[in-house]
């Protein structure tokens, strides 16, 4: 059953190439890497650390092309949800966006509860909820603007931290060498000399921790959802697509071999970032405060990374009777302000820190999150692969993309297969059982919502010209 469009206006296309990249960079780039470390540190081990972080990292470049081929190929502001629905079912794509959703709205309380924790630093006796109502009306206010403002101030968000991380890396590699510090080098002594070995939790501590490995990685495929808004996006997209991979990666791995080689392993805490840790060690006045002002900078700019992202979605989804009518309307400067406001609400999840400790929300809201984008994740393979299907079935040509996934159809294979055994070893950690109790029978009772809909007639099955008309 065909439906038209809902909803008035329409998305702008006014992000360009830096800033598409900058935003998948600066929405991956945040709490995740420069908090949660310290936890996967000391849940994994030196070697359990890096080991999952590498795991995931292979998955998300399989991911990340089979985006980038369909982003290209049909550049949309629902993205995956869009093509899950066009190309597999539209129940399945009704569950997926309704995940991802949640994924990114969720994250828009992890990242104030994680600017609450930072503030904490400075203010320990001031309560976190304070922090959380003021950071959370900071970011819904830089939202409302137009999406090329917005991608501007992301864009300069997300140098600040690239910058840091370069910063913190080179700073470690003086630490090893005993060029920087105090402490004379370091050298690979929490690798060889870690107590317990290089794997103390063995394989069971690289498994649970791969949800905070995913959870870093959460965003990079906002490249694919800002393709709705990009200029020139058979041009822009595939640019960006191949930088911001390698640009995570490179970030991630690093930084994250160089929490492992300066920080023992046991020493590793959700309270405190690691950066900060190692900038106190380093004997320069003022280096870990300066360190803890560009983690607070970059948790916001994550925190504004989510609102845009989880706005465009429902936004999308609305416009296909997936979500009420009324998150279908824009402004006239593009922006879905409904369902930017829905988003915003989100992150009251932050004001459970006034009944729990803030590090054991953080956790769990983290957990929660990582679970979720997984089956986002997860649809982002499934779709690809019949995504070929469709295009060959319709006459034409592989050979035509302007851009191809590299080594399909064994690349979504793999990173589907992945993604589903991370989300069963969920169910193994005391840490994150509880939320893969609640968040995978959320997967398949929002699929069956789907399916009942989709039986009804009351889901919209758009065609790919439907999907071209949804931006400008």
């Amino acid at each position: 059953m065909e439906e038209k469009q809902v909803g008035t206006g329409q998305l702008h296309r006014g992000l360009k190439q830096r800033h598409l990249t900058m935003i998948a960079i600066g929405g991956s780039i945040g709490t995740a890497l420069f908090l949660s470390t310290g936890y996967a540190l000391n849940t994994a081990g030196p070697g359990g650390i890096v080991g999952a972080y590498l795991l995931v990292a292979v998955m998300i470049f399989f991911i990340i092309m089979s985006l980038g081929e369909m982003a290209t190929y049909l550049p949309c502001a629902g993205s995956f949800q869009s093509y899950a629905s066009l190309y597999v079912s539209p129940s399945f794509g009704f569950s997926i966006g309704w995940n991802y959703w949640f994924s990114w709205a969720v994250t828009v309380g992890i990242e104030v509860v994680a600017a609450s924790i930072i503030m904490g630093y400075w203010f320990p006796n001031v309560p976190s909820w304070i922090f959380s109502i003021v950071f959370v009306v900071i970011v819904v206010g830089i939202n409302l603007l137009s999406a090329q403002a917005y991608g501007e101030a992301e864009f300069w968000f997300a140098s600040i931290k690239v910058f840091a991380v370069v910063s913190f890396i080179l700073v470690g590699i003086g630490m090893m060498f005993g060029v920087v510090g105090t402490e004379g080098p370091i050298g690979l002594s929490n690798f060889t000399q870690s107590q317990g070995g290089l794997f103390p939790k063995g394989m069971s501590g690289i498994l649970m921790v791969t949800f905070t490995a995913v959870f870093c990685f959460l965003g990079t495929e906002i490249v694919g959802i800002a393709a709705g808004e990009g200029e020139n996006p058979e041009v822009t997209i595939p640019k960006a697509v191949k930088t911001v991979f390698v640009r995570i990666a490179i970030f991630y791995i690093g930084a994250t071999f160089m929490v492992a080689a300066l920080i023992p392993w046991a020493e590793g805490t959700v309270g405190v970032s690691p950066f900060t840790m190692i900038f106190e060690r380093i004997g320069i006045p003022f280096a870990a405060t300066l360190m803890n002002v560009v983690v607070l900078t970059s948790t916001l700019s994550c925190a504004n990374a989510g609102l845009y992202a989880s706005s465009r979605m429902i936004f999308a989804m609305a416009k296909e009777g997936k979500a009420p009518k009324i998150f279908a309307n824009a402004n006239k400067r593009g922006v879905p302000v409904p369902a930017l406001l829905l988003t915003g609400c989100m992150g009251g999840a932050a004001f459970l820190s006034k009944f729990m400790s803030p590090d054991k929300v953080y956790v769990l809201l983290v957990s929660a999150s990582a679970i979720s984008v997984l089956f986002a994740w997860v649809g982002i393979c499934a779709a690809h692969i019949n995504f070929r299907k469709h295009l060959i079935a319709q006459g034409h040509s592989v050979a035509d993309l302007k851009f191809k996934a590299p080594f399909f159809p064994y690349g979504p294979w793999i990173a589907g297969i992945l993604c589903v055994t991370v989300i069963i070893a969920q169910f193994f950690s005391a840490d994150t059982r509880i939320t893969a109790m609640l968040c995978v029978p959320m997967f398949f009772i929002l699929w069956a919502v789907g399916k009942y809909k989709e039986k009804k007639g009351t889901l919209w099955v758009p065609t790919e010209k439907d999907l071209r008309s949804q931006s400008k």
